[in-house]
């Protein structure tokens, strides 16, 4: 490769990309942080399309949660939601989970913004909810299914915004995913007073009529509050719930965006991008 290639690409690596922010809360598209081209993420979007790794890692998760489901019915004592509290043991099962790069796969979208050398807009966004034809994960169809045929309730606990529940109701049931429709089992963001990214509220809302005996996202926040936290407090939250991971909590890969990204520079998104891109640095731990 040319020297000035070479140069050229390592330049392009380095800078902070452009991210998909609605599964993890919603982000002013205006700052400086992600007018950015979008090549940082290349391998990290073409590793969950291509690779046999994301494949069997998403579909190990899946299979997982499946062995574990019957187990949580039958113990009466399970509950997989720090917030659940009281005399919750006679109450129905239910199930929590993402949707975003969980339930439903949006890599064609990211990829879009790679090909486009686009950043990622609230516009843009919701011209792909609303085609509405993300196809479901490895693994969660089948699983979904399970735990409907099993009378367990299924929520889909989001950060798209309310005004996107109905594509993806949608989107969810051109998939033949399971959705009740006697109660609202999609919790979005911005309803039922719900403006906060952090879960806990939502989690709580669904503890209160149902014991919850699986949470499953891709991010830590589908599991706890405080994923707005520091890299090293994120590590100890999630040792702190060591005996919960595999059996009651199931995590998706997701290497393209998320709270452990944001975590990096303070999940602050107003800073410069080239601050971004130095902190980033400054993290790296070689040798």
């Amino acid at each position: 490769m040319p020297t000035t290639s070479l140069k050229n690409l390592c330049q392009i690596s380095l800078l902070a990309g452009a991210c998909c922010i609605s599964a993890c809360g919603s982000i002013d598209t205006k700052n400086n942080a992600q007018a950015q081209p979008t090549y940082e993420r290349l391998n990290a979007v073409l590793w969950m399309q291509t690779s046999a790794e994301y494949y069997a890692l998403t579909q190990s998760a899946y299979a997982q949660a499946t062995s574990m489901l019957g187990k949580g019915l039958a113990d009466k004592n399970w509950t997989a939601a720090q917030e659940q509290t009281g005399d919750y043991q006679n109450l129905p099962p239910a199930i929590i989970l993402d949707i975003d790069e969980t339930v439903l796969d949006n890599s064609p979208f990211q990829a879009q913004l790679i090909k486009d050398n686009a950043i990622f807009t609230q516009e843009a966004w919701d011209k792909w909810t609303q085609l509405a034809t993300a196809q479901p994960l490895p693994g969660a169809k089948a699983f979904l299914d399970f735990a409907d045929s099993q009378g367990v309730t299924i929520f889909y606990v989001t950060n798209r915004e309310a005004s996107q529940e109905q594509d993806t109701r949608k989107n969810l049931l051109q998939q033949n995913l399971p959705l009740r429709d006697d109660i609202d089992v999609v919790l979005t963001k911005n309803e039922n007073r719900w403006s906060s990214s952090d879960k806990g509220a939502r989690r709580t809302f669904v503890s209160k009529d149902f014991r919850i005996i699986a949470l499953i996202g891709d991010d830590f926040g589908d599991f706890v509050s405080g994923a707005k936290s520091s890299p090293e407090t994120r590590v100890e939250l999630a040792k702190n719930g060591q005996s919960a991971w595999g059996t009651k909590w199931f995590l998706i890969p997701n290497p393209v965006y998320g709270s452990w990204e944001a975590a990096l520079f303070n999940h602050d998104y107003a800073k410069p991008a080239s601050e971004v891109t130095k902190l980033k640095l400054k993290q790296l731990k070689g040798f």
